[in-house]
């Protein structure tokens, strides 16, 4: 099997060579979240077999009865590339919402389409953030590794939570450390000062998973 015809947008390169299905075959099945056109001409999107054949607003609805109470917030002041990542392990988790504070345009390539099933807002300041989270009774924690930070590791989770994320490489600006509730850091062991924003944004939202998410069901999905 040539595994070098696989889709582009496929994150799986061991899986089937074919991403998702072709036209549905037999009497088109009854519901209005099924898509017309999917059934006719396949389904070759990116989305686990629950959503095959579903229109993209029935699915952002079904995620919307289903979605996590912590949030995502990354400054966007450099157009940095992690942006996209980030918003795409935040669609994986199922965040309630994903900010970005500042550049209004962003990088959306590493997001791999996701953010068309994730709830995306825009804030022209930290403080424009933190205002609208506290409205909602949302509490803004950064993470970066500053001096008196409390541990991820140890530290109580809040189960209302929005992760605010600075740039890569100088970190949350002065602006959003005044308007955080508290600050946490990520435990490291090697010779480096920090680790991509990226991965620290998927280690934030996999320990609020693993405290808070519900796991005895059908509703996470391993493969």
């Amino acid at each position: 099997m040539d595994y070098d015809e696989r889709a582009p947008y496929d994150p799986m390169p061991h899986g089937p060579a074919e991403v998702g299905l072709g036209p549905w075959i037999g009497d088109p099945p009854e519901g209005d979240h099924y898509d017309p056109d999917l059934l006719r001409e396949g389904d070759r999107r990116n989305v686990v077999d629950r959503y095959r054949y579903w229109t993209m607003a029935a699915i952002v609805a079904d995620l919307d009865t289903r979605r996590h109470d912590f949030h995502v917030a990354i400054e966007n002041w450099q157009h940095d590339f992690n942006i996209g990542t980030i918003v795409r392990t935040a669609n994986a988790f199922l965040a309630a919402e994903v900010h970005i504070v500042g550049n209004r345009r962003w990088n959306r390539r590493g997001a791999m389409v996701t953010d068309r099933y994730q709830h995306v807002r825009h804030h022209e300041t930290a403080a424009d953030l933190a205002a609208y989270l506290h409205d909602i009774g949302v509490g803004l924690h950064g993470i970066d590794n500053l001096p008196g930070s409390a541990q991820l590791e140890t530290m109580a989770m809040p189960r209302s939570v929005c992760f605010l994320f600075g740039q890569e490489g100088p970190g949350l600006s002065e602006g959003a450390r005044e308007v955080c509730d508290g600050t946490f850091s990520i435990a490291q062991f090697g010779s480096t000062r920090s680790i991509n924003a990226s991965a620290a944004a998927a280690i934030a939202m996999h320990s609020w998973v693993r405290e808070y998410a519900d796991l005895s069901g059908e509703g996470a999905w391993r493969g």
